[in-house]
């Protein structure tokens, strides 16, 4: 079963509740519930706008191996990064699998970061290389899943398909969640994820 988190009934200005705020190297992260009118479901979004080397939002009592996991995103600011992405197969906020759009780069680039240190990984069928160079514009909603079963992960952004990532370094189920780069200000919403028949 699919579950989406909206963030709409949480009190803004503070933390939401049922997540582990948190961040992969040094900094200051700032995850705050917000009030956005131009948020996908009305009124609220998750807003990161601390910084930090990865700020990361772990969603508490998750544990997916074989699943997916959707967000739509708006990066709104930031002079290092702007960036917005999603966490699968974390065990904590140094080991875990993302998959994150760049507004500044304009690509989408999977990494695994493993005892805090992330590596990009390799496109099925294409060796070498970095991530996916696509349009990623600042200041409008966008979409951006993962499905992951064994070593296959197939990434979506705005509703096409990307590109395929394999690998078998982490092989336990673990968290979902949410993650941003340095100096990055993103909104999120509609976080949906569940675990596949």
């Amino acid at each position: 079963m699919a579950e989406t988190v909206n963030f709409d009934n949480a009190a803004t200005g503070a933390a939401p509740e049922g997540w582990t705020l948190t961040m992969t190297g040094r900094g200051q992260p700032k995850w705050t519930v917000e009030m956005e009118s131009t948020a996908p479901s009305k009124p609220n979004v998750l807003k990161q706008s601390g910084q930090a080397t990865f700020p990361v939002a772990l969603r508490n009592g998750t544990r997916i191996l074989d699943g997916f996991v959707e967000v739509k995103f708006k990066a709104i600011a930031g002079s290092e990064d702007r960036a917005a992405g999603i966490v699968w197969r974390a065990k904590d906020a140094d080991n875990y699998y993302v998959v994150r759009a760049n507004a500044l780069e304009d690509n989408v680039v999977l990494y695994k970061t493993i005892k805090g240190v992330r590596s990009a990984l390799d496109i099925v069928g294409r060796k070498g290389g970095y991530g996916v160079k696509v349009s990623v514009p600042s200041g409008q909603w966008h979409s951006l899943r993962c499905e992951f079963a064994g070593k296959l992960f197939k990434v979506t952004y705005d509703g096409k398909l990307m590109f395929e990532v394999e690998d078998e370094s982490i092989r336990d189920a673990g968290m979902i969640g949410l993650w941003t780069k340095a100096d990055s200000v993103t909104v999120f919403d509609d976080l949906t994820y569940g675990a596949l028949n």
